[in-house]
């Protein structure tokens, strides 16, 4: 019998988990924006709000979903997976309780904590953010400014790299968060590691580095991700083997902690002169991260998604052993004032080699629109990273007018960068 699966979100990340669904099961889909690649392979695709509960329950019912997965970390907070989990369709995704690992910040540092899960930085919570400031005043050191709630890779500031600590005072004086974590901050090199968790196994896949600056030579505002890297190997260029294991051995502690979790659980690390220290913990997959996992996972993905439901071992996986190579084209302004509502053009037939993720666009009956965030991202698989770079930047073709790329992802000389950098910090 064919297995009948709701996916639940519209962005890239919610494209390339399409992509590893559709040749194996029934795929329906639901989305605030008609993404023409996922509705290209889904059977029904629906536009509801994905933080809309009862509405993509509705959905689920009216397609028979076998299981369910989720994308975007806004319906894992609304309590989507709960709702559908009630309703008799497995979710692969954590429910609301758990998925406050991401949600909430001070809850994740205090988890760490209470349980003794290694690799945390010196932290405090403040929900008065005249009292934060004085923190940064008193504080011998540079610090990470995050809002405890959900920013889209967004709200971070990092004194003595982004800010300066009047900047980021001043930062905190205007906004309107709940509440705030400071963070020591930590120096070093940037990976994650996403791992497919049920039933209290995790099965890891290769570590991911993101480049979240907006502009080349990570200058400029922090995005969702302008794109990112991986290697042939389970670890990235900058790191040994014993790096991806440490790491590995922090995620299954908080998997060993939070027992009924399932979904993915994503880690994010500094790799610093001591080794891995976490930044932070995601609910679900990465995006860009997931364009480069998912491209180069040969196990099925269903087969993942049906063990976790039927309380079997969740399999092995296997990889291509290629290096992958991601790049967003976003729109003119984006992140901080994004050109939204422009028509564009993406030449499909001009991407090559590379595979292409649609991201938040908008397919209306006259074309393709931009939305506030990303729009369309290309992956290159080869090699080295350096052959997949080139894919990559070769089906950057397709990109129109209106829209912005930082083209030195993956490049020889910005991994070089990454390699000098830790090989000085480990002298």
């Amino acid at each position: 019998m064919t297995e009948s699966v709701l996916l639940v979100g519209g962005g890239g990340r919610e494209h390339a988990i399409a992509r590893a669904l559709a040749d194996d099961c029934d795929l329906h889909a639901c989305a605030s924006n008609r993404n023409p690649g996922i509705a290209s392979l889904a059977e029904t695709f629906e536009n509801v709000e994905e933080t809309a509960v009862d509405d993509v329950v509705a959905v689920a019912e009216q397609v028979d979903a076998d299981a369910a997965i989720i994308g975007p970390e806004s319906a894992l907070a609304a309590g989507v997976a709960d709702a559908l989990d009630a309703a008799g369709i497995y979710t692969f995704g954590p429910q609301e309780s758990d998925a406050r690992i991401e949600t909430d910040k001070a809850f994740q540092r205090r988890f760490m904590a209470d349980n003794d899960i290694p690799g945390s930085p010196d932290y405090a919570v403040f929900e008065d953010l005249d009292a934060a400031c004085e923190y940064i005043d008193d504080y011998d050191g540079d610090l990470a400014v995050k809002p405890i709630g959900l920013t889209g890779g967004k709200g971070v500031r990092v004194i003595g790299d982004q800010v300066t600590a009047a900047e980021a005072k001043e930062y905190l004086r205007g906004a309107d968060y709940d509440g705030v974590v400071l963070e020591e901050r930590l120096v070093g090199e940037e990976f994650t590691i996403q791992a497919f968790v049920a039933n209290g196994d995790v099965r890891t896949t290769p570590a991911v580095q993101d480049h979240k600056r907006a502009y080349e030579g990570d200058e400029g505002p922090n995005t969702g991700g302008m794109g990112s890297y991986s290697d042939t190997t389970m670890e990235l260029p900058f790191m040994n083997p014993d790096d991806y294991k440490d790491a590995v051995a922090i995620m299954e502690q908080v998997v060993a902690t939070l027992d009924d979790y399932k979904g993915i659980l994503y880690g994010q690390f500094m790799l610093t002169a001591e080794g891995p220290r976490v930044v932070e913990f995601n609910a679900r997959f990465g995006d860009p991260e997931a364009m480069n996992t998912l491209p180069v996972l040969e196990t099925p993905l269903l087969d993942v998604i049906t063990a976790a439901r039927d309380g079997d071992p969740l399999p092995s996986l296997s990889f291509s052993e290629q290096a992958t190579v991601c790049k967003y084209a976003v729109p003119d302004g984006y992140p901080t004032d994004p050109d939204a509502g422009t028509r564009i053009e993406v030449d499909e037939e001009n991407v090559g080699d590379a595979e292409l993720f649609y991201a938040s666009v908008d397919e209306r009956e006259d074309g393709l629109y931009t939305t506030t965030s990303r729009s369309f991202a290309v992956v290159g698989l080869g090699d080295t990273i350096t052959e997949a770079e080139q894919v990559a930047e070769d089906g950057l073709t397709a990109a129109g007018d209106g829209l912005r790329i930082r083209h030195d992802i993956g490049k020889p000389e910005l991994v070089q960068q990454r390699i000098d950098h830790m090989a000085e910090l480990r002298e």
